[in-house]
């Protein structure tokens, strides 16, 4: 099979998963399908390379993730700006919990943002969460660590500060 056609048909069955998981990431749909996008156009300048990787998918998340976190750096540096994170990027009938948990995840620092995000809303394992960070998996399993306790304190606290309903 020509590098044209690996990808084609690795974009049909992984598009969707990988925009979940980078949304989760970015903090935005729109963001997340972005990155994909650069991800996807890079494969297919870089045929070669996604072909001999072991785990494609995971191959171009990584694209995707290092896409993401250069124009992070790039807003801050030429604009002194942070992305903005979209405030509601889920659906409307989902219900408070979820908002509120995903409120909660943006505020935790960038470092532990992604370790949660990957690990716990997009499903990978902590090996393939370090791989795709680049960092080693005690960090990871740290940053898990650190962020689920903040987590946890905020989401406590969004509870007990809530108004009761009339």
């Amino acid at each position: 099979m020509h590098g044209e056609d690996f990808v084609r048909e690795l974009y049909d069955a992984s598009y969707p998963r990988l925009v979940g998981q980078l949304t989760a990431f970015t903090g935005s749909r729109e963001e997340a399908e972005d990155v994909v996008q650069e991800a996807f156009a890079r494969a297919i300048l870089h045929s070669r390379a996604l072909l001999a990787a072991d785990n494609p998918e995971a191959w171009l998340r990584t694209v995707a993730v290092n896409h993401a976190r250069s124009r992070w750096r790039r807003l801050r540096r030429f604009a002194g700006l942070l992305p903005d994170l979209v405030a509601d990027p889920l659906p409307a009938e989902d219900d408070a919990t979820r908002l509120d948990l995903f409120a909660a995840i943006q505020t935790l620092p960038a470092a532990q943002r992604e370790a949660i995000a990957l690990h716990h809303l997009a499903g990978l394992p902590v090996h393939e969460v370090a791989t795709t960070l680049g960092v080693p998996t005690g960090t990871v399993k740290a940053r898990l660590a650190r962020g689920r306790a903040v987590l946890a304190v905020r989401l406590r606290m969004d509870e007990t500060t809530e108004a009761p309903h009339a």
